[in-house]
């Protein structure tokens, strides 16, 4: 029942109430904030799974801005053409000088490139035993030179075998002292690639052994060494687009210096004798090319990879003439190879 009589203006008719424990007075109008400190509980889940807080947008601020692409040096690119193209002439040159009876002067060259390849390679990644590994290189480049001339037949797997056997060899050096032990592992690719790379050379030798393996140096060699030539001229003109910006290469170099190198090479095949025509010297051209420059670009990204880990060769050279090396490394197998399929 209400009460009979009215209460008095201007009084609370809840404030008497002794349901409100210690006299405390419930809200009944709208709740107002009070301004206190809020403890921060624990962050709430965007739907992307997240963690998210009011100050996040400030956040995006502090975010680190991308790093520019690596400057592209035009004069050391330009230099490692010049390399590049005297390198591919030394070689082409000497090939016309082997005969049956009259491979010294060839061998020489080949074996010059080849302790030119394992100084700057050993250099460059620096393995564990350094002594030990050029010395096992140097014995390897000879042995295999002296197969690849007084082999019964002129094949690949008398190659293969000195190969293996100067790897297993300089890995055994390798782990004769205990501080170059711990690195044998994270060392063994820079350290077969050297020795591989010695033996790789050898295939030219065996390859002028072959019937029109002569006119196949020329063909293969003039296009892998225009492929380089073309590819860092290029990159010093306009390195665009860049394949990674820690790399001072360019797409453009790198597929431009494959094309006009199979152009060359068919060009070549005009005016060379049978077996060989446009169309199957623009073929082994294009592969003595592509993996010219691919092997360049692998050396490129690979150094790229060493600065940014912060390990400066000491060699300034070094570092700068190993890729057009390794490019002719890697064409000349695939010049035997592909003379093997095609011819």
């Amino acid at each position: 029942m209400f009460p009979a009589n009215s209460p008095e203006p201007g009084r609370d008719p809840w404030a008497e109430d002794p349901s409100a424990p210690g006299g405390s007075v419930p809200r009944t109008g709208p709740a107002v904030e009070v301004d206190e400190p809020r403890s921060r509980g624990p962050r709430r889940l965007r739907r992307g799974g997240s963690a998210r807080r009011p100050d996040d947008e400030t956040d995006a601020d502090d975010e680190e801005e991308a790093e520019p692409p690596v400057e592209v040096r035009r004069q050391i690119s330009l230099a490692i053409g010049g390399f590049a193209a005297l390198l591919g002439l030394g070689l082409v040159v000497a090939a016309q000088t082997s005969s049956p009876g009259h491979r010294l002067p060839f061998t020489i060259v080949v074996l010059a490139v080849q302790v030119l390849f394992l100084l700057a390679w050993t250099m460059v990644t620096r393995p564990p035993a350094l002594a030990v590994v050029l010395g096992v290189g140097a014995v390897t480049a000879v042995a295999a030179d002296v197969v690849a001339v007084r082999s019964a037949e002129a094949r690949l797997a008398p190659l293969l075998y000195v190969a293996v056997g100067g790897v297993l060899a300089a890995v055994l050096g390798q782990l004769v002292r205990r501080v170059d032990r711990v690195r044998v592992t994270d060392s063994l690719r820079s350290t077969a690639t050297s020795v591989f790379g010695v033996v790789a050379f050898a295939t030219l030798i065996v390859l002028s052994r072959i019937p029109a393996g002569t006119q196949a140096i020329t063909v293969c060699l003039t296009a892998a060494g225009v492929a380089l030539v073309v590819a860092r001229v290029t990159d010093a003109v306009a390195a665009w687009p860049r394949l990674a910006p820690q790399v001072p290469r360019g797409a453009a170099g790198v597929v431009g210096g494959a094309m006009v190198g199979t152009l060359i090479s068919a060009l070549l095949g005009g005016y060379l004798v049978t077996p060989f025509t446009p169309t199957r010297a623009a073929i082994i051209g294009l592969a003595a090319a592509v993996v010219a420059v691919l092997a360049d670009l692998a050396v490129s990204y690979a150094e790229a990879g060493r600065l940014m880990a912060g390990e400066m060769p000491p060699t300034w050279a070094a570092r700068h003439v190993q890729g057009p090396l390794g490019g002719f490394a890697m064409a000349a197998p695939a010049a035997y190879l592909m003379c093997r399929l095609l011819l």
